[in-house]
């Protein structure tokens, strides 16, 4: 256990808070451990509907522990340790992206290197009018890791490039225009969108929800349109047998708004 990350499970959304904000919430080991346990048994238990993940004061994420980096605190481990640890720990930003459940980020201030990462793994990037996003890993020596370059790529297509090698730093409206957020409000309006979008989609049809981001998985790692197409038609039936579908359907020709079960 540590204070370094908090958690709170309330109606159906898991609140993950990065806890350092003293350090911009920059991550440490005891913090990264925590986080991808929080996220592997969120993935699974069926009180999650949905996740919050968010930083605890004036910024979301710096990145890495850059005072630890220079105290070189790993010089006398091997290659191979060290990359199986920080692989391990990557996992936190696959089961953000591919958890059959919707991950919100909201972030506020510094939003860097690993942070933006994160941020970047979440189906939806909640900013505040304070954030400024960089990839900042240029700047500290390092080439990236937690996906930075697979959803730069992503988002930004072949200006990536600029962003990953130049590291500028983009504020809201600049990083709204990029596509690099989902939507900007004011930071004192922050915490409370970010939690209302959660719990909306907590209160969703869960098994359609994870259906859909297994869907959009599907198309982003390349698949053809052929093969896009025979897992829509599986999904899509598979949604149709549940009875939130049914639900659904009901509630629609009653004019009244549907009550999922997540069945």
């Amino acid at each position: 256990m540590t204070t370094e990350l908090i958690e709170h499970l309330e109606s159906g959304v898991l609140t993950l808070t990065l806890n350092r904000p003293e350090r911009l919430n920059a991550l440490t080991v005891p913090m990264t451990d925590a986080l991808l346990d929080a996220l592997r048994r969120a993935a699974v238990d069926t009180k999650v509907r949905a996740v919050l993940l968010s930083g605890a004061g004036r910024g979301f994420c710096a990145g890495g522990d850059v005072k630890a980096m220079a105290d070189d605190e790993d010089a006398n481990r091997t290659l191979e340790s060290r990359t199986l640890q920080l692989r391990e720990h990557m996992e936190c930003s696959r089961l953000l992206r591919e958890m059959p459940k919707p991950t919100i980020a909201v972030a506020r201030g510094a939003v860097a290197g690993a942070g933006l990462s994160l941020a970047l793994a979440c189906d939806l990037l909640i900013a505040s009018d304070t954030v400024k996003l960089t990839s900042a890993f240029v700047k500290v020596g390092l080439s990236g890791d937690f996906g930075s370059t697979w959803f730069l790529t992503q988002l930004l297509g072949p200006r990536a490039r600029a962003f990953a090698l130049l590291s500028p730093v983009v504020k809201a409206e600049e990083a709204l225009a990029m596509g690099l957020v989902t939507r900007v409000v004011p930071d004192a309006e922050l915490d409370a969108e970010g939690l209302a979008l959660a719990v909306q989609l907590a209160a969703g049809p869960s098994i359609t929800l994870g259906h859909i981001k297994a869907n959009l998985n599907v198309a982003e790692q390349g698949a053809t349109l052929a093969e896009a197409l025979d897992h829509e038609a599986i999904r899509h039936i598979r949604c149709g047998m549940t009875e939130d579908h049914l639900e659904a359907a009901h509630a629609f020709v009653e004019k009244r708004a549907p009550k999922f079960v997540n069945r």
